[in-house]
C-alpha cells in the first residue's frame, strides 16, 4: 500500500526479541515455552502487517540491543527488511521512558508519531488512521485496552515527564497516564477500547480472528 505522505506520521512497533521463556510468559501454562514463543512471533507478524497496511511510515523498535540475533528472530528480521522498515532500539529505564524517547525521536522527523505494542493485533489499519485523525484535535491520543492499559499512544507534541509515575502493567495505567499528561499541560483524546494478548483467553480470541 502506498504510504500516506500527506499525514506525515510515523507508526512505531515496540517488540521484544523472540526468546524462549522471555516472551508471552502468561501463555506458557497453556501453550508451553515453545508455544508461547511461537505465539509471540505470530503476534509480531500480525501487528507488523496491520501497521504496514495503514499506509503510514513504519519503524520497528526492539526492546534492546542483541547480538547475535536469535535464530527464531531471523524470519522476523527478514520480514522487516523486505518491507523496507527501519529498525531501532528502545532507550530508557522503564516503559514510560522508552515510549517518551521513541515519540520524541519520531516527532523530530515527522509531524505525528504513534506507538503500538506487538501484542496488540486488534489495532487494525483503520484504528491507526482514527488515531492519526484524533491528533488533529489533541496533543496525545490513547487507545484504551480492556485490561486498564492501552494498545496505542500517539502524539503531535511531547513534554518531559509526561509519562512519569505510571504503574505499568496494572489496571490503572490508562487513568494514571491521562492524569499525568493533563498535569503537564497537554490535551488527550481517547479512542474506542481494543484488546491485547496477555492471557490464554486473549490468545484464543486472536485465533478466532484468523478463521
Amino acid at each position: 500500500m502506498a504510504k500516506n505522505k500527506s499525514a506525515d506520521a510515523v507508526v512505531m512497533q515496540f517488540a521484544k526479541w523472540p526468546e524462549a521463556g522471555r516472551v508471552k510468559t502468561r501463555l506458557i501454562p497453556a501453550l508451553g515455552v515453545s508455544g508461547a514463543l511461537r505465539a509471540h512471533v505470530a503476534l509480531t507478524f500480525a501487528v507488523l502487517e496491520n501497521l504496514d497496511d495503514s499506509g503510514f511510515a513504519v519503524q520497528f523498535w526492539w526492546d534492546r540491543e542483541l547480538e547475535p540475533v536469535p535464530e527464531v528472530a531471523q524470519e522476523v528480521v527478514q520480514a522487516i527488511e523486505q518491507r523496507g522498515v527501519e529498525q531501532r532500539v528502545q532507550q530508557g529505564m522503564n516503559l514510560g521512558d522508552r515510549m517518551f524517547n521513541a515519540l520524541a525521536v519520531g516527532l523530530a522527523s515527522h509531524r505525528l508519531a504513534l506507538i503500538v505494542g506487538s501484542d496488540c493485533p486488534s489495532v487494525d489499519p483503520g484504528y491507526v488512521r482514527q488515531a492519526v485523525g484524533c491528533l488533529e484535535d489533541y496533543d496525545v491520543v490513547l487507545g484504551p485496552s480492556d485490561d486498564g492499559g492501552y494498545v496505542l499512544i500517539g502524539a503531535r507534541r511531547v513534554v518531559p515527564h509526561m509519562l512519569d509515575g505510571v504503574e505499568w502493567g496494572t489496571g490503572s495505567a490508562l487513568e494514571q497516564t491521562c492524569e499525568q499528561i493533563k498535569k503537564m499541560g497537554l490535551s488527550v483524546g481517547l479512542l474506542e477500547p481494543r484488546w491485547d494478548v496477555d492471557e490464554p483467553e486473549d490468545w484464543a480470541r486472536f485465533q478466532l480472528t484468523l478463521k
